[in-house]
């Protein structure tokens, strides 16, 4: 045997082998000896032989030449397939178990300990074989793949590569107990494993490049891994499509038995070697009809006399599917097309507005009583009730009738599409709905409710063992076979192969389990945009996308006790990301490209109007409801954590399916044409009802967490809590600050939904393009219609769960307000009807201030106005005038200024402490509560003139900005100035505001913390000293005494809720 290789030598002649064939030749007859024990390979012919094999390998990656010569060799394909079908026995036997045997073969103990044991002759057969596997996906990358590709499929070939593919799935796919062996079994075993993933993903590259624009290959390839024996033998009707699978199947083998003529290079090279060369090793042809009427003798081809469809004169006319024809490969032959019964299927599944508008948007009413029939279903759930769901209602009855009647189908061309729609079966959301939710209220805790269905098909186990840098040539192998990009054209009548593969594909269990497993492969979470693995994703669902099939993926891909299951969510990602590169791009869409996102948002957005808004809203709802009855009734056990129908986890995964929901609307209000349907849709409806749902339900996190005044400290949360996340360990809802860890559902906050909301809203609201205002006035007629200003200044309150909302809120009211009289008429008249704060001396008030928790109770005491007023001092007490207006344009509740007056001298304000870092003496120097209220007067007293000042800075810091703004005035720049000037002002009273605040709460706190340390009581005597007393009863006030009921003092009282 030669020991190495000679250069690439152009211009061989065909009858006479090259120097590479021979040598390679002569390997191959080992390694076929060796696998069948006849003779085995002693360690120095192992040598040699790998030696060889490796140069070939080398040599047909770097040379071209000599990948057209061995690729045309009818004997390196026939040696490839008798090695493979020698070895796939032999390493069946000492990896799973014996072949008669299957029971024994899946228990992987058994299979572990057989792989340690032979762990030695696997590891070099592998190694071995996985080289092989190489060499032959090489040769099939030449200027003409057709002719590799079709001596491949000649010698079945492609069958043993399936052969080998299953076995390493059956070997890798097990969960294998490592713990159960010492360290050496468990390197042995890991290492066994890891080579037959490598031979997996040779074995996928292989098939990639033998079905690479061969559409008989690609056929043949759907039929072994899509069509599973179970399907065929009991066939079903799931669904209102009703395929039958063993129908299907038929009909496609008739199609790929019409199709059995090779190109004439490769049938040629097959019947050269049939009549010349059979006669050697590696011995004849195997006979496998119809492909073996290429090299078989004319006679016996004319005695067969199959179907061959080349011959058929080529036609664009519609096919009619003949049903008086009694034999059923005749009848598929007038058919032409591939499958009767798969486009029968695809009329069916198809999304229902494929043909025209014929399915309607659910409307408004129907939203709401879809909301209201989820709120009592949930509520029901935790009161133990009869589920009012289980009682008939009209609008159920008419569901199930339409059911019903959609059952009742009928069999029609496929080309008569625009009759055939009015018969069309289109199953009612409502109905749907409502199955769903009984099937979720019958066994709520079974975690059988989680199953994503079942998994059939040997691809389908492949994401799950594969690493994304391996899984490549899986995608390519399904993007190759379904899209019509790289599809080769029509067929001679009019067919698209690459739709009817996709069609194919959803329409048997396999298919769809192999879809699913694509759609929640890990990468898809956790790659970005750009990286090949979501690239190829996103042509597979476009693929969907453009045979109308994305509604019946979705509902392929639902959990019942999921609001959104993972793979409809990553199904929203990769469709945004589809129509945002179709609209983003130089070249603008076709009008059929958009109306074809149009038809898919349609149905995606009418799920998430009677299906996704309801589940939430009810589960805002009732965090409402549990958390009243917390707050009102603490020591009453009237509902309990457990009592929540739903865990954390659940509600992760529901606000993580929202929050792409919003994602979705946000990448469709973007895009003027789509924008134009989510407002004829009334899409501010469900925004609105999210939005209401949040305020009542989802708690809010302020800005400052002031200290409570219980003597004992809550426990510290840990750094790094443990947070089950549904898609990642890692994820994050926002960039700038994690989700603290929420200990009970009911307390779920919902982080980050508010503002996207917020921005779609804006987007919706915003004037037509070129246009600077006024607001789109569609949009705020129905915000108006459906009260939703009060939810849009409901979002100004500060919420750190929603950060950034208030700046996205400020933009909706601009857009609103701007151009609608009706808007504006009910702003007004919502201010002018809110009661101020009663503020009458002897009674309190519970403010809210905006950021800080809490609630500040305020009381205002009546005092003399005969004297007039004083300048305060260190040794008088302080006196307050009434209430007056304040930079705020509202009333001054916290501590009232002094009648302006004289102007006061320069002062020199004291440092002003916040909470915790006060600047008030010791606790030894405050003995006594004069000492206490002397220094809590002298502190008032330097804070008034404080507030004085700043009121008369900012009069006059805004006459100024108004003076140059009247200077400047009169054109562009004067509008400029007086834009710039306002701008200022309002900057200048939010800091002042600010400001104020500040003080008033820093000192507020410092008086209570020194009178606490102090260990004084308000009545008069010093405290115990033993720190009994309590913080409730502890008050500051503007005299130094307890008297409540004496002119002249306003007492400020903070209780923080």
């Amino acid at each position: 045997m030669a020991e190495a290789l000679l250069e690439p030598v152009s211009g061989i002649s065909p009858k006479k082998p090259a120097i590479e064939e021979v040598c390679f030749e002569s390997a191959l007859l080992c390694l076929e000896g060796h696998f069948t024990n006849s003779p085995p390979m002693g360690p120095l012919t192992g040598g040699k032989v790998v030696k060889v094999v490796n140069k070939t390998l080398d040599r047909t990656h770097q040379y071209k030449d000599i990948r057209e010569t061995l690729s045309r060799n009818v004997e390196v394909w026939l040696w490839f397939c008798l090695i493979f079908a020698s070895a796939v026995p032999s390493l069946t036997a000492r990896s799973v178990g014996p072949l008669h045997d299957p029971d024994r073969g899946n228990d992987p103990a058994e299979s572990a300990a057989l792989i340690i044991k032979n762990y030695p002759s696997l590891k070099e057969d592998l190694h071995i074989l996985n080289k092989l596997m190489l060499v032959a996906r090489n040769l099939l990358v030449t200027s003409e793949p057709e002719v590799p590709q079709d001596i491949c499929a000649g010698v079945h070939f492609d069958q043993m590569v399936f052969q080998t593919l299953i076995l390493c799935v059956n070997v890798t796919s097990k969960a294998y107990n490592a713990d159960a062996y010492d360290e050496t079994s468990r390197i042995r075993l890991n290492e066994i494993v890891e080579a037959y993933k490598k031979l997996l993903v040779t074995s996928l590259q292989q098939i990639h490049n033998w079905t690479a624009k061969n559409d008989r290959n690609k056929m043949a390839f759907w039929l072994e891994v899509l069509f599973d024996e179970e399907d065929i033998e009991a066939p079903r009707i799931d669904d209102l499509s009703g395929i039958r699978v063993d129908v299907a199947r038929r009909q496609t083998e008739h199609w790929w038995q019409r199709n059995w003529r090779l190109c004439p290079e490769a049938s040629c090279l097959l019947t050269e070697y049939a009549r010349s060369k059979a006669h050697k090793p590696p011995g004849e042809l195997p006979i496998f009809e119809p492909l073996s009427y290429n090299w078989l003798p004319a006679d016996i081809v004319k005695h067969k006399n199959p179907a061959d469809e080349s011959k058929e004169p080529e036609t664009r006319e519609p096919r009619l599917w003949k049903e008086e024809i009694s034999d059923d490969a005749e009848r598929d032959r007038v058919y032409r097309r591939v499958s009767w019964e798969i486009d029968r299927w695809w009329r069916h599944a198809r999304d229902g507005n494929y043909a025209g508008w014929n399915v309607p948007m659910a409307t408004v009413q129907v939203a709401q009583a879809k909301t209201d029939q989820a709120k009592a279903h949930r509520f029901a759930m935790v009161r133990d009730d009869d589920d009012p769901l289980d009682e008939p209602s009209p609008l159920n009855s008419q569901a199930a009738e339409a059911v019903e009647e959609d059952v009742e189908i009928e069999d029609e061309p496929v080309e008569d599409e625009g009759t055939e729609e009015g018969h069309q079966s289109i199953r009612s959301f409502v109905q749907e709905y409502v199955d769903e939710m009984d099937e979720e209220d019958d066994d709520l805790q079974d975690d059988d409710e989680y199953d994503d269905g079942p998994v059939t098909g040997v691809l389908t186990e492949v994401p799950n063992i594969l690493e994304p840098k391996h899984i490549e040539a899986l995608h390519m192998i399904i993007k190759s076979c379904i899209l019509d990009t790289v599809g080769s054209g029509l067929t001679r009548y009019g067919e698209n192969l690459q739709r009817t593969r996709c069609c194919m594909m959803l329409a048997t269990d396999t298919g769809k389990s192999l879809i699913r497993e694509i759609l929640v492969f890990i990468a898809v979470w956790d790659l970005r945009e750009d990286t090949i693995i979501f690239q190829l994703t996103a042509q597979i669902v476009e693929a969907l996308h453009h045979k109308a099939l994305i509604p019946y993926t979705w509902n392929g891909l639902k959990i019942p006790k999921d609001i959104i299951s993972p793979g409809q969510t990553v199904l929203l990602r990769l469709m945004g990301h589809i129509i945002r590169a179709r609209n983003g791009g130089n070249t603008k869409p076709s009008p059929d490209e958009v109306l074809r996102d149009a038809q898919a948002c349609h149905y995606l957005f009418n799920f998430f109007r009677v299906r996704v808004v309801p589940e939430c809203v009810a589960l805002m709802e009732l965090q409402a409801h549990m958390r009243q009855a917390e707050e009102n009734h603490p020591d009453e056990n009237i509902l309990e954590a457990a009592d929540f129908p739903v865990d954390t986890w659940d509600m992760e995964r529901a606000k993580d399916g929202l929050l792409q929901y919003l994602n979705f609307l946000t990448i469709l209000s973007d895009i003027p044409q789509l924008r134009e349907y989510l407002i004829q849709w009334e899409a501010t409806y469900d925004l609105i009802t999210l939005l209401k749902g949040l305020e009542i339900g989802a708690p809010k996190k302020p800005l400052v967490e002031m200290p409570t005044r219980a003597n004992n400290p809550p426990a510290p949360t840990p750094s790094d809590p443990l947070v089950e996340r549904p898609y990642s360990t890692d994820y994050q809802p926002c960039a700038h600050q994690p989700t603290p860890p929420i200990a009970e559902a009911h307390h779920f906050p919902w982080a980050d939904v508010k503002v996207h909301i917020l921005s779609i809203i804006a987007a919706l609201l915003q004037p037509t393009s070129g246009s600077s205002g006024p607001g789109n006035p569609a949009v705020q007629e129905q915000i108006l219609a459906h009260n939703g200003i009060v939810s849009l200044l409901n979002c100004c309150v500060y919420d750190d769960y929603q950060r950034f909302a208030r700046e996205r809120v400020h933009l909706c009211l601009k857009w609103l307000m701007d151009g609608s009289p009706g808007a504006n008429e009910f702003l007004r008249n919502l201010v002018s009807s809110t009661p101020p704060p009663d503020l009458s001396p002897g009674k309190r008030a519970a403010l809210k201030v905006d950021g800080i928790g809490g609630t500040v109770k305020v009381e205002v005491q009546a005092r003399p106005n005969s004297a007039p007023p004083k300048a305060p001092s260190a040794s008088s007490p302080v006196t307050n005038p009434a209430p007056r207006p304040s930079l705020r344009g509202g009333v001054s509740t916290a501590t009232p200024n002094f009648v302006k007056g004289p102007t006061l001298p320069p002062i020199t304000l004291p440092p002003i402490a916040v909470p915790g870092n006060t600047t008030l003496p010791s606790a030894a120097t405050l003995s006594t509560v004069a000492s206490v209220a002397e220094y809590t007067r002298r502190e008032q007293a330097v804070l008034d003139q404080f507030i004085q000042r700043m009121d008369d800075e900012f009069k006059s810091e805004c006459d100024r900005l108004a003076a140059a703004a009247t200077v400047n005035g009169g054109g562009v720049e004067g509008g400029a100035a007086a834009a710039a000037a306002a701008a200022q002002t309002a900057i200048m009273k939010d800091i002042w505001n600010l400001a104020g605040e500040a003080a008033r709460l820093a000192l507020e706190q410092a008086a209570e913390d020194s009178m606490k340390d102090a260990n004084v009581d308000p009545s008069g005597s010093s405290g115990s000293g033993d720190g009994s007393n309590s913080s409730s009863s502890s008050r500051a006030t503007a005299n130094g005494n307890g008297n409540n009921n004496e002119g002249g003092k306003t007492r400020l009282e903070v209780d923080f809720m």
